[in-house]
């Protein structure tokens, strides 16, 4: 009977050795997209509403802003559930910084400066335009404080970028603005 039972846990070892490898074979055809798509931004969900990151990809307006995003690793971050309130530069603000200056922000070695400035632009908590006050002070991912003033019916962040546009999101606020939010 011993025999008997060991020959059983040997023939049921082999077919689960012959079933993972036959699992692991069958994965090795995967595609580098779904290697990539991981975290929160590999979740596919075309029925809810576009987060703050799928807002800026689905905008031609802000192609510089998702690459820069990208670069310092922030797409995962500004994927999830949020709330955040997002001053999104748009591509002609980025193209107002002197020559070379996104071209040095991309470069690996400059990753920690280059997510430095877009946390400028995060605030946790989703604030709509309508509620953004004159003289409002707002903490900022990265530790530092925007201004926020109200002028001639124009909301501006730090007295010289407007935000021309607002988009709700699905875990916050894009709010669009023309020029880029530089920390002190």
């Amino acid at each position: 009977m011993n025999k008997t039972f060991f020959a059983l846990i040997i023939i049921c070892l082999f077919q689960f050795s012959c079933q993972s490898n036959s699992a692991d074979n069958s994965n090795s055809g995967e595609t580098e997209t779904s290697i990539d798509a991981v975290g929160q931004s590999g979740v596919q969900d075309d029925i809810s509403q576009k987060n703050v990151v799928q807002i800026a990809i689905g905008s031609k307006d802000h192609s510089t802003l998702v690459t820069a995003v990208k670069a310092a690793e922030l797409v995962d971050a500004l994927s999830n559930a949020g709330p955040f309130t997002v001053f999104a530069p748009t591509n002609d603000a980025f193209n107002a910084l002197p020559a070379g200056t996104v071209d040095d922000l991309l470069k690996p070695e400059n990753k920690e400066k280059l997510a430095t400035i877009l946390q400028y632009h995060v605030y946790v908590g989703s604030i709509s335009a309508e509620l953004l006050q004159d003289g409002q002070t707002l903490g900022m991912v990265d530790g530092g404080n925007i201004q926020v003033s109200k002028k001639d019916g124009k909301t501006m962040i730090n007295s010289n970028a407007e935000i021309i546009a607002s988009v709700p999101a699905s875990n916050g606020v894009v709010h669009v603005i023309n020029t880029v939010l530089l920390p002190q």
